[in-house]
């Protein structure tokens, strides 16, 4: 009988395209087809076995479904890992072929260099006018293989990508037919960036198909929730580090003169102002030193930062590496000044530069953690924490909340971008 499951299960995970390419290894849809398999699996198992009257006790099936679930999608996940690794050395990556303007062309293949682990390997391009060449016919009716068929033959590419938008869908639907003649895979680019999975859906009608993007959810039920989460969260890191934030504490009072908490001035939701709590990880007079160290900032943009600040004390850079002088935020979180997940809370000075787009980092409250904070921390440019930030805000949800989470405890524990 086990033996009857396991080779109805890989038969649906085939079905089902688990191992598609266009879903390999990115997003969530290979986990969705995977849990939709295996639950297909065992829900046809538990029809059968009844209609039939086999000999199956229903404790194999309570068990084997989490236990077969888990291990596939730890599996899963353990693959995608070594993939992405393997991407960011320029290994397996999918020769892509692209479709668009000079401009668009160089946009995706920058796009393509900056985040290696979406696994394309960009080896050539095209403009829209040589997709217009089309096939012409023999004497005896035999089709003749166009211009760029031929060069994607050539070319070796598994993934066609449109850039452009000035196809007309007769002429797409030519493209598919001819890329689906040599098992190439057509991608299209709806010229729209940091935009999540979850908020687009494609609806298709009347042979029209459209991809509808959701409005960002900033209240209601999900902000509700994100509250809760907040500061039950909260109470359990400071309950848990109790022991290590009094030695925080101590090693900072005794270590230099000062008080042992730093109180900011940062810009929280709608743009309301309130002071952030920070174990103190420089001299006493740090702010009044900055306008003297403005030469050896090494931020672009509104940030300042230097690698080797000599304001920093020796317990500070310790504090600082492991993110320890940040644990007091916790009590901003609990006031309801901060979230754990959110932007980076700015300077006032900052906020006064903002431009209309920037300034909707203000839409939710700053938070401990955040995409600057797993995607490079210190390291980032000006432009890469807007940029990331305004995606949070767009995108948010409780499943990104606890993914960020959960990656920075990695990127603490590694210490990167840390200074």
């Amino acid at each position: 009988m086990s033996g009857g499951i396991a080779a109805g299960w890989l038969l649906l995970l085939g079905a089902f395209r688990t191992r598609a390419r266009s879903v390999l290894g990115v997003g969530t849809e290979e986990y969705r087809r995977v849990w939709t398999a295996t639950m297909t699996t065992f829900v046809g198992v538990a029809l059968i076995s009844s209609l039939l009257k086999l000999d199956l006790s229903r404790g194999y099936l309570a068990i084997a479904l989490p236990l077969g679930m888990t291990a596939l999608t730890l599996n899963r996940h353990v693959a995608r890992r070594y993939v992405s690794a393997q991407h960011r050395r320029g290994r397996f990556a999918n020769p892509v072929l692209a479709v668009g303007s000079l401009r668009a062309v160089d946009e995706f293949a920058h796009s393509l260099t900056k985040h290696p682990t979406h696994g394309y390997r960009l080896i050539g391009s095209c403009s829209p006018s040589v997709l217009r060449q089309h096939a012409e016919g023999t004497d005896d009716g035999e089709p003749v293989e166009s211009d760029f068929a031929q060069t994607v033959r050539r070319s070796g590419a598994t993934t066609v990508v449109v850039l452009s938008g000035d196809l007309t869908a007769s002429e797409l639907r030519s493209l598919s037919w001819q890329l689906e003649a040599l098992d190439v895979d057509l991608v299209m680019s709806p010229g729209m960036v940091d935009v999540a999975e979850p908020r687009l859906t494609l609806r298709a009608g009347g042979g029209l198909p459209l991809l509808h993007v959701e409005k960002p959810q900033y209240d209601g039920a999900k902000r509700i929730g994100k509250r809760a989460f907040d500061v039950g969260f909260s109470l359990l890191v400071l309950t848990l580090l109790l022991p290590a934030l009094l030695g925080a504490a101590l090693a900072v009072k005794l270590t230099s003169r000062g008080p042992v908490f730093y109180r900011a001035n940062r810009i929280g939701l709608d743009g309301k102002p309130f002071r952030m709590i920070k174990f103190r990880s420089m001299v006493a007079d740090a702010d009044a030193m900055t306008a003297t160290l403005t030469h050896l900032n090494e931020s672009d943009g509104l940030l300042f930062k230097i690698r080797d600040d000599p304001r920093v004390t020796r317990v500070g850079h310790f504090l600082r590496r492991y993110s320890i002088d940040e644990l007091p935020q916790f009590l901003n979180v609990l006031r309801g000044e901060m979230s754990v997940v959110g932007p980076r809370p700015p300077l006032p000075r900052e906020v006064d530069a903002y431009d209309a787009d920037v300034r909707r980092r203000l839409l939710v409250r700053p938070g401990i953690t955040g995409l600057w904070q797993v995607s490079g921390r210190s390291d980032l440019s000006w432009e890469d924490s807007v940029r990331l930030d305004l995606s949070y805000v767009e995108n948010w949800s409780m499943a990104a909340d606890l993914a960020i989470a959960a990656a920075t405890v990695n990127a603490v524990l590694a210490g990167r971008g840390a200074y």
